[in-house]
């Protein structure tokens, strides 16, 4: 698994500094943003695994800051945790009553804050909320969407697979398809906040599997210009002589030498002009043979 991402919200510059050296140190990926609308601006192009948010910020409080992540589809799930000078229990109460995971007051002790952090980490992993390697909402989080949009009209599911994924990890190794799965996911999130809507949803199902949840005038479009960018994009994950000679060689388990192609993504589409869905897996199931439709290479 990659590194988790924090983000630390806070404008106090050596407190900001003081937090980013200590959880580098405990090996997290860690963001710093001075201002609310920073903060929004960085988690809406990566999403961090969770957020230390101080309340008391120059711009917006930390109090609005939650409510747009609470109220916005993409961020919903982001487990956040308060930081703030008060220790008034209505101020406890409202940042609870927001959405935020825990509450701890400055001044505060370094170890306890880390074990919350690790603790809302872990319960969102555990609860299927997020999928570790990408931070996108997973398992539940794409069920409850999926019950949402069976009853409305006007929408578009794409199911989108990596292929070649996994003989690209066999390779290459973990660590660098675990890079793999965090580009596409900012991937998908680039152009679906260019060719989308605020309240589209992108969700990790696992593996080299990823679900887009958009509108049906929007999805032609975000289809065409993910299979181009990625294409295009993924080639900075291998070396330079398999970029020149178009693909890579895995040794198959009898000894056998096996050329496979670069990785590039198949999308399918299904939406409720097309269908009439009874239950979720319906949808599921029929955006699935539509993706596997448009595999090049069906043995992939």
């Amino acid at each position: 698994m990659g590194k988790a991402r924090l983000l630390i919200v806070e404008d106090d510059n050596d407190i900001a500094n003081m937090l980013k050296i200590f959880f580098t140190g405990l090996d997290y990926d860690v963001d710093i943003a001075a201002r609310g609308s920073e903060a929004l601006e960085k988690t809406r192009q990566v999403l961090p695994h969770l957020i230390i948010l101080d309340i008391m910020l120059p711009d917006i409080d930390g109090y609005e800051v939650c409510r747009t992540l609470r109220t916005n589809t993409r961020t919903s799930h982001i487990p956040v945790i308060f930081l703030t000078q008060k220790d008034e229990r209505s101020d406890k109460l409202q940042g609870l009553e927001l959405g935020a995971d825990d509450y701890i007051t400055k001044p505060f002790d370094i170890e306890e804050l880390k074990l919350r952090v690790q603790g809302a980490i872990r319960r969102s992993e555990r609860e299927s909320l997020t999928d570790p390697r990408s931070g996108l909402p997973a398992g539940r989080l794409i069920e409850e969407q999926l019950r949402r949009i069976i009853r409305e009209d006007g929408w578009a599911l794409m199911d989108v697979r990596i292929n070649h994924f996994e003989p690209f990890r066999e390779v290459y190794g973990f660590v660098a398809g675990d890079d793999v799965l965090r580009f596409t996911a900012m991937l998908l999130g680039e152009i679906v906040d260019e060719l989308g809507t605020p309240d589209d949803f992108i969700g990790h199902a696992g593996g080299d599997n990823f679900i887009i949840i958009t509108t049906e005038d929007a999805a032609p479009a975000i289809r065409q210009r993910l299979k181009e960018r990625f294409a295009e994009e993924v080639q900075t994950h291998y070396n330079f002589m398999d970029r020149q000679q178009g693909f890579i060689v895995v040794t198959r388990p009898g000894g056998e030498a096996v050329k496979v192609p670069l990785m590039d993504v198949s999308v399918g589409i299904v939406t409720p002009s097309q269908h009439t869905f009874a239950d979720i897996r319906e949808i599921t199931e029929l955006a699935a043979e539509a993706r596997r439709q448009d595999t090049p290479d069906t043995s992939s």
